[in-house]
């Protein structure tokens, strides 16, 4: 890693635990920091924090005390989850300190070069791909960020012959301030987690921030198939690769079920290794990022065959009885569950759904479940979710949870039929997040195997 000066004898403060908090206050007590960090959980119910302090670090827990900013911080290091609305973060800026996120700290130690991916559907699965097919071809691509290993733990290790394929979320990004991707790719852009950033326009900003210091000398690369990208497209000093499966660009493209950079024809759509229209969108992206490293066809082609899919994100199980599970629980919103079910013949599909009432209809999502065999409804939405049903002619059961739901999918279930989980809401309602969800899906089926 590169050692450099700039927290050295300075007091930080690092807000918000969990593993990016805690690989900050790491990097920065290793950077020669002066490091305090602030986490609200209770002491005795706090292993990272409890932990830190054996190290030497000093924490301050179970509140966030407003007057801990009299302390003459030069800067904040805030956990991405934590809004700009929180006191301590709004005292932090009203006393002009910088509020950084820990991939900028990232930035600043990594030697290996940064491809940065962010988005707002397809981002893990795309670094996924990126990251195996840049490992296939030599150039030892080291997953990173939002996807689940903290950027600033994983760039002290790095060396200038790795790279760095960061997943990047737009809470993240609204916390750097020198960060500096050599290929930046997003995937695609909607209404999302307007909760914390107040507008869609202020989300698109907080994306678009991850080209803000990249120069002609780097790529960003965008999904033609919305004019947003388009627009956007217009508004860097990046040198902009289009992909699309809606026309032919300069860049990667789907022509006659072929996918193409430039003319060149790289693999058949119907090769990639996981279904749905939106992995067709997700490889054409991989593919831009290889072409742009140099990747020949054939690795690229290899890899992408032989891609299985992501936990918790359309990731095929098993196969019982000729009924074949399908694990989305990442798919929180109705355009993820849309893009999930866009790779099945609906009359083949069982669909547990619902989680999470954020006051929103399922209206866009009647198009996408006529026709389905079966609907399994549960949580706090499933109201909601069965008047889109009952508009899409399909019938439904109710479940309790995840794993009634699975278990009454395989009992309705044929050979030849498909049990998807892609509940198109968030988990908070019944689960801690939708990993937990996912899981509990995975041990259905496990006990059903038996």
């Amino acid at each position: 890693m590169n050692v450099i000066e700039t927290f050295k004898n300075k007091k930080v403060l690092v807000l918000g635990l969990a593993k990016s908090g805690e690989s900050a206050a790491r990097l920065l007590d290793r950077l020669g920091a002066i490091v305090t960090v602030n986490d609200g959980k209770a002491f005795e119910e706090n292993p990272a924090a409890q932990s830190l302090l054996e190290e030497g670090i000093k924490v301050v827990t179970g509140g966030h005390p407003l007057e801990l900013l009299d302390e003459d911080f030069a800067v904040m290091v805030k956990n991405p989850g934590i809004p700009y609305t929180n006191p301590m973060v709004e005292r932090a800026l009203e006393k002009g300190i910088p509020v950084l996120t820990e991939v900028e700290l990232a930035y600043l130690i990594s030697e290996a070069p940064i491809i940065g991916i962010t988005g707002s559907n397809g981002k893990t699965t795309t670094t996924t791909m990126i990251g195996e097919v840049l490992t296939a071809a030599g150039q030892n691509g080291l997953l990173s960020g939002n996807i689940g290993f903290p950027a600033s733990q994983v760039a002290q290790t790095a060396t200038a012959k790795d790279t760095l394929v960061m997943e990047l979320s737009s809470f993240q990004l609204m916390g750097i301030e020198a960060f500096h991707p050599e290929i930046a790719v997003i995937t695609n852009l909607m209404p999302t987690h307007l909760d914390y950033h107040g507008s869609f326009e202020g989300y698109v900003a907080a994306k678009w921030a991850i080209q803000k210091n990249m120069t002609a000398k780097d790529f960003v690369v965008l999904n033609f198939n919305q004019d947003l990208a388009k627009d956007l497209s217009q508004q860097t000093q990046a040198t902009v690769v289009p992909f699309s499966t809606q026309e032919k660009v300069d860049g990667a493209y789907l022509e006659d079920g072929v996918l193409y950079f430039r003319g060149e024809a790289v693999m058949r759509a119907d090769q990639i290794g996981v279904p749905g229209s939106h992995n067709v969108e997700n490889a054409l992206a991989t593919i831009a990022v290889a072409k742009l490293r140099g990747i020949d066809n054939q690795t690229i082609q290899e890899t992408l065959s032989a891609f299985g899919g992501v936990k918790h994100r359309l990731q095929y199980v098993a196969e019982i009885e000729g009924v074949k599970f399908y694990n989305d629980s990442k798919s929180t919103n109705i355009l993820a569950t849309q893009k999930a079910l866009s790779g099945f013949d609906n009359a083949n599909v069982i669909l547990i759904a619902g989680g999470l009432d954020r006051g929103n209809e399922f209206d866009e999502l009647v198009p996408d479940i006529t026709g389905l065999k079966k609907m399994v409804i549960l949580g706090e939405s499933a109201e909601r979710v069965k008047r889109a049903a009952n508009q899409a002619g399909v019938t439904y059961l109710d479940a309790t949870d995840v794993a009634d739901a699975t278990r009454k999918a395989y009992e309705l279930a044929e050979p030849g039929d498909i049990v998807l989980l892609s509940p198109a809401n968030a988990s908070w309602d019944m689960y801690a997040n939708f990993e937990v969800r996912g899981d509990e899906f995975l041990k259905t089926v496990e006990e059903l195997k038996k």
